[in-house]
């Protein structure tokens, strides 16, 4: 049997998909989970194609076949993520720009930052604990439900009194999307991530969970220190100054 141009392109293709599978399971604290998947996989194809073993072979073959259906409905989150991720490839843009009608988008579209960064920095030097989740282009409908819809246009002022000790939406989550401020008070995903440092609270680990189950961006103000962190694609990073968080957010914001 000859390799061709066919069976090179077959495992190119095979080797990037679960370079991307991989990179999306690390990012979403779950890659124990698809290193066991992997080596139930090989056993798998060693005990059914090389050792030709037919009892096991069978019932490892209905194990695959049930356990395709339960991956699914495990990792739905992970796999809508997966595909946001491949729409929004740059490649795509153009595309993208047919479809919604308009150019790309432009420091013009990012005023909304601006009062952001002055909140946080406010926030921060008050050491009043906050955490703020901007939508990117995975829909947050199921999160911005578990909170206290506002729909009002993003104010620094507004984000401070939403998050002030005595308020009553202060403990949860404020969600913005389509450059508005869309709820508060807002339940999020906490993240088990054995990694994160012992002295980081229940704030920075439902930043850590929202970012590992979507592509939003979370911003963290520390009500201890008055630190600003920010999560992103299952990433927490600790301790930004106001440039850096400024930056970051017109870097990343679409």
């Amino acid at each position: 049997m000859s390799f061709g141009i066919k069976d090179a392109i077959d495992i190119i293709v095979v080797a990037t998909l679960m370079f991307y599978i991989y990179r999306l399971m690390k990012e979403s604290g779950t890659i124990n989970i698809f290193f066991g998947i992997l080596a139930f996989f090989v056993a798998w194809v060693v005990m059914s194609e090389i050792l030709d073993m037919r009892l096991i072979g069978t019932i490892m073959d209905m194990f695959m076949n049930i356990g395709l259906i339960i991956i699914v409905i495990i990792f739905q989150d992970q796999i809508k993520r997966f595909l946001v991720e491949l729409g929004s490839h740059k490649r795509w843009s153009f595309i993208n720009r047919v479809f919604r009608h308009h150019s790309a988008t432009t420091d013009n579209g990012k005023k909304w930052i601006l009062p952001v960064v002055y909140a946080c920095m406010n926030m921060s030097k008050s050491k009043t604990g906050a955490l703020i989740v901007i939508q990117q282009r995975m829909l947050l409908d199921d999160y911005e439900h578990s909170g206290d819809i506002i729909d009002a246009n993003i104010n620094t002022r507004l984000i401070e009194n939403i998050f002030f000790k005595n308020s009553p939406l202060h403990d949860g989550a404020m969600i913005i999307a389509g450059e508005k401020i869309v709820s508060a008070g807002c339940i999020l995903p906490v993240s088990h991530d054995t990694n994160l440092p012992r002295n980081l609270g229940l704030r920075h680990r439902s930043a850590l969970g929202i970012a590992q189950a979507t592509d939003a961006i979370a911003i963290v103000v520390s009500e201890e220190t008055g630190n600003i962190s920010m999560a992103y694609k299952g990433a927490l990073h600790l301790k930004l100054s106001n440039t850096t968080l400024e930056n970051k957010l017109s870097e990343l914001c679409e």
